[in-house]
């Protein structure tokens, strides 16, 4: 198999020779396009503080340091607001010295404003798995807007592998537009595809949410069970701008409708810094077929999760926020997102988490 990254059925194979091991066999669903989803363990650590095991150390030593009590999630169990803890997950893995892996927090997890990082023994980076690593995978998991109801075997984060450097430059990205048109509109390429915030919708004034304080707990097993007013207030503009208050999270939408070719996968990764006062994106992967056609897309816009710092920021319609950077496939995938599969985001435009009635 050629270098780039891993597809399901190369992820399928890791698991079958052990490469990748669990406590339980992988369940359906569990293997997407591009990534595996990791699974909760059976117990979680309230710690102090975040932190990195560091280099040459493990995390379990780190946990017995900072540790403040243990939480039993076999019944189930709250992981409160504010407060940080550390997961064993089911998985391990056994990686090849020329595979690394890299790891984001799902789709639903990023919406929910459930900071989630895959720590592993010697890391010295959240997300990042060394190539040849042997060894434990842990989640860190700080609920930010909303505390949550977790149990063992819950997907929170998920891993990508791959083989090799996979990223395209600006000049390959740039005739991978003009071969197969990856934004409706003129792209914005450096160092990466560019995209902007929907500030003036089609119809109406709604351009997004912004979480409220003091809601309650959201079992992340309800789907579609949730009233969204309990949890969010509407954000609305005539004017195309609004005004992002610091410490607030917000769900915002692209302006940009994105497609991902089948033999490529993205990943979204914050703006530069120098832009303003706030964060974009906690859940970054997008798979392939991601809005393509060959997978029943049209072209599926990127859902922002915002976070403003210290000082309140006007955000204005069509200011760029963030980049999708591309990646080559090792392998076009066996399975494309939204074909065939529980894709809940294909197509999408604003949209809440899963657990959100429409």
């Amino acid at each position: 198999m050629a270098d780039g990254v891993l597809p399901a059925q190369a992820i399928r194979a890791m698991l079958a020779q052990g490469i990748i091991a669990a406590e339980f066999s992988a369940v359906a669903g569990q293997v997407q396009p591009a990534s595996l989803d990791l699974r909760l363990g059976t117990v979680a650590y309230r710690v102090r503080a975040s932190f990195l095991a560091g280099q040459g150390r493990p995390v379990a030593d780190r946990i017995a340091e900072f540790e403040m009590h243990r939480v039993d999630l076999t019944q189930g169990a709250v992981l409160e607001k504010g407060c940080v803890y550390v997961v064993p997950l089911m998985e391990r893995l056994a990686l090849p010295p020329d595979v690394s892996a890299v790891a984001n927090a799902k789709s639903s997890t990023g919406r929910l404003d459930l900071l989630t990082r895959t720590i592993t023994d010697g890391g010295v980076e959240f997300d990042r798995v060394p190539a040849g690593y042997r060894g434990p995978l842990y989640a860190e998991i700080c609920p930010r807007s909303f505390s949550v109801l977790v149990r063992p075997g819950m997907r929170l984060n998920q891993l990508r592998l791959r083989r090799g450097d996979a990223m395209l430059d600006d000049a390959a990205l740039a005739a991978l537009h003009a071969r197969e048109p990856l934004v409706d509109g003129v792209p914005l390429i450096a160092g990466g595809l560019g995209f902007s915030v929907d500030l003036r919708p089609q119809s109406g004034d709604l351009v997004g949410y912004r979480a409220k304080p003091h809601a309650g707990v959201i079992d992340l097993d309800r789907i579609g069970a949730y009233d969204p007013a309990e949890f969010w207030e509407d954000v609305r503009s005539a004017h195309g701008r609004i005004i992002l208050d610091p410490g607030a999270f917000y769900i915002l939408v692209s302006r940009e409708a994105v497609t991902i070719p089948p033999d490529h996968a993205a990943e979204m990764a914050p703006y530069l810094a120098m832009v303003g006062e706030f964060r974009v994106h906690y859940a970054g992967f997008f798979d392939p077929g991601f809005g393509h056609r060959a997978a029943g897309g049209a072209g599926s816009r990127g859902v922002l999760e915002v976070r403003c710092h210290e000082a309140p920021f006007v955000l204005e319609h069509g200011q760029v926020v963030g980049r999708l950077v591309y990646e080559r496939m090792a392998e076009v995938p066996d399975t494309l997102y939204g074909a065939g599969i529980a894709s809940n985001y294909q197509g999408q435009g604003l949209k809440l988490s899963k657990h959100f009635r429409a």
